[in-house]
């Protein structure tokens, strides 16, 4: 890859790379169930999420017991403790292979061909991700072989929307500096916050290009009126385009002027013979 990419990618995780139904909103239903005694409605957490304050999940767990009425809530620690134990299953700082929890249970949305397309394509990636680093590196290393993936996690920068992980990782990908020479900037993310995250960015660094892209998360797939009203809040909120799944991004990036209308002739057409073998391959059929 040249020093100057054609473009920077920055990736959430939960949602986007691996589908986080059965391990992460599990956890947030089993922590509440295990205090509360009642079982919060999958709709009832898309919603929480739609507000666009509660990317962290422990918060989102608190909240909802909060508007359930449970009393008293549980030390926000001792909440930690217990989603930790449904999540992991195990030591998050210990051996995966110990690991008995719902993080076992985590389909994978791409392969690691996809990301070895987008270095071909001269494109730099990232992920900027709320979720813990134990987990975060289990699936970019462990599970998809990727060497050093360049990572914003839990910890490293506030939580989103606040955009400074997005600005520090995308500015390191760029080159080291963020601006009107900067190549553009895309996020893809599945929730409020993702979105809002690229429009805080926008505003921190008004000459840099950013694209905001957004895909439903995996259990919606499969409800066609949740997924549509879901996708038309994160249009609403302000997203630049909506994919059907992430493996579709190869695809549609050529047709986004706000990334192609950046490249030369001779950029758009190594970018197109790059990812010519990767269309032929039908992203609904990834997993």
């Amino acid at each position: 890859m040249s020093t100057r990419p054609l473009a920077v990618v920055l990736f959430d995780i939960d949602g986007v790379i691996r589908d986080v139904s059965a391990s992460y909103r599990r956890a947030i239903v089993e922590t509440v169930q295990h205090y509360a005694g009642q079982r919060p409605e999958p709709s009832a957490i898309d919603a929480l999420k739609s507000e666009g304050r509660w990317n962290n999940d422990w918060e989102a767990s608190l909240e909802l017991l909060r508007r359930a009425g449970h009393t008293p809530l549980p030390a926000f620690g001792a909440l930690v403790a217990v989603f930790e134990a449904f999540y992991f299953g195990g030591d998050p700082a210990g051996d995966p292979g110990q690991w008995r929890g719902f993080i076992g249970d985590e389909p994978l949305l791409v392969e690691p061909a996809f990301f070895a397309a987008l270095t071909a394509a001269d494109l730099a990636y990232g992920f900027v991700s709320g979720a813990e680093p134990p987990s975060c590196r289990y699936v970019l290393q462990t599970r998809l072989s990727l060497a050093d993936p360049p990572l914003i996690a839990m910890g490293d920068a506030p939580d989103k929307p606040d955009p400074t992980g997005l600005l520090r990782l995308a500015a390191r990908l760029a080159g080291g500096m963020l601006g009107a020479e900067a190549p553009p900037v895309a996020y893809l993310g599945d929730t409020v916050a993702d979105v809002l995250t690229v429009q805080r960015a926008r505003a921190q660094c008004p000459e840099q290009r950013f694209l905001s892209l957004a895909v439903a998360p995996p259990h919606l797939h499969g409800q066609p009126d949740a997924r549509a009203t879901y996708e038309a809040r994160l249009r609403e909120t302000g997203a630049d385009a909506v994919l059907p799944s992430t493996a579709a991004l190869l695809s549609c990036l050529r047709h986004l002027d706000a990334l192609a209308g950046t490249w030369s002739e001779e950029e758009s057409d190594a970018f197109s013979a790059a990812i010519a073998p990767l269309e032929q391959i039908d992203p609904e059929l990834w997993p």
